[in-house]
């Protein structure tokens, strides 16, 4: 969906289609039919923006066949659905029942994650509405950081140049403009904010900047106001921004907070878990910060990277990290311009909570109230939407 900043600038909201299993085309539409055409229906909209994951099958088939983005445009267009930003992140295998640290290969080191995004970037172009002029891929913060070597980072950084010059060359070609939002998560090369701009403003601005995950930025303790505001002075975009929150434990000691916590700790995504402090010190997985020779203490609050859905809390004792998330949207939308045009609320991880969905209805409900929330959260911050002739009332 679409809504208009207080300058007059388009804002673009939808949500992220990783939250789906399926990898190839056929696999992608009818998953869309399930689920975003009923999530836009249930909201009332005309047109529900999505932030599309292709895996790398469905990408490759897409680039190598210069009319299929414009036949898959025509798709979702039929189907009330829209595309300016791509989930480039998860190359394949993202709903194979153990997923953990492969997410983060192929790494930017690799000729696999070049190729990937080269095809994303063509496809993106393709998809793009007739009236938007630059569309988005989110992408891992080069790799995960154990074991990152100078070698690699030189290979890295060799094919980001070589993907500056196949991005220069698109627009040439389309007059779109893609850009790349590098994505800091937990444990990766890029965590926090002052490690992107330590890596990130050598490069070339107009083409490569950030998606904060807002999430992520939670587990990191950072703070909101003050991470837009480096951002700002390093002169790094924001080009997009995923709506998420994190589990916040505030009494980790608790027996009855540590129970809560282990019902999160299940076998498919890594949930990276940090404690307060300066630094924040953490562990790899949830697991590992409850028990074992790297358990965390208890002293200070706990942050873990479970995406949970963004309008509702999980049970007490345990809370969300909602009013970061809200204090970052501030801090991105109510300045003079906007701080991103790309809105993007990214929980992938419905079926692994405690309380999983039990249908597709219920799948359908859920992120229609996420939409909603946030939609209704942007129109706080002073964001209108031009009221459309039927609107649904979601519950």
């Amino acid at each position: 969906m679409r809504l208009r900043h207080r300058n007059g600038e388009e804002i673009h909201l939808g949500y992220c289609t990783n939250v789906h299993a399926a990898e190839d085309l056929d696999g992608i539409l009818r998953q869309l039919d399930t689920y975003a055409v009923p999530v836009r229906e249930r909201l009332g909209e005309s047109t529900l923006g999505i932030g599309l994951w292709l895996a790398r099958r469905a990408a490759a088939e897409l680039a190598s066949d210069p009319p299929a983005p414009r036949r898959l445009r025509a798709e979702l267009a039929a189907r009330g659905l829209e595309v300016v930003t791509l989930n480039g992140f998860p190359y394949q295998g993202f709903h194979h029942p153990v997923v953990k640290h492969a997410v983060y290969w192929p790494d930017w080191a690799s000729p696999q994650r070049l190729h990937y995004t080269w095809d994303l970037v063509w496809v993106l172009a393709g998809l793009l509405p007739d009236d938007v002029a630059e569309g988005s891929i989110s992408t891992l913060p080069f790799g995960w950081a154990s074991g990152w070597s100078g070698d690699q980072h030189d290979r890295a950084c060799r094919h980001l140049d070589m993907l500056k010059a196949e991005l220069a060359d698109t627009y040439q070609r389309t007059g779109h403009t893609i850009r790349i939002a590098f994505e800091p998560e937990p444990g990766c090369l890029i965590e926090t904010t002052g490690q992107a701009v330590h890596y990130l403003s050598h490069l070339d601005p107009e083409h490569f900047g950030l998606c904060l995950d807002i999430c992520h930025l939670a587990v990191a303790f950072e703070d909101p106001e003050a991470a837009v505001a480096e951002l700002d002075r390093a002169g790094i975009s924001v080009f997009k921004a995923q709506v998420s929150c994190a589990l916040h434990a505030a009494s980790p000691a608790d027996p009855a907070t540590r129970g809560a916590l282990a019902e999160f700790d299940e076998p498919m995504f890594l949930h990276q878990t940090r404690q307060a402090g300066r630094p924040p010190v953490g562990t790899d997985d949830l697991g590992d910060a409850l028990a074992g020779p790297r358990a965390l203490s208890g002293e200070n609050p706990w942050r873990t990277h479970f995406h949970i859905p963004v309008h509702a809390d999980p049970a007490p004792p345990l809370a969300s990290t909602r009013p970061v998330l809200q204090r970052a949207l501030a801090a991105l939308l109510t300045a003079d311009r906007p701080r991103t045009r790309h809105l993007e609320v990214e929980t992938y991880t419905w079926a692994v909570l405690p309380e999983a969905p039990r249908g597709s209805a219920d799948l359908v409900n859920g992120i229609a109230a996420e939409l909603d929330w946030t939609r209704r959260e942007l129109a706080r911050l002073g964001l209108t939407e031009p009221p459309p002739a039927l609107r649904g009332i979601v519950g």
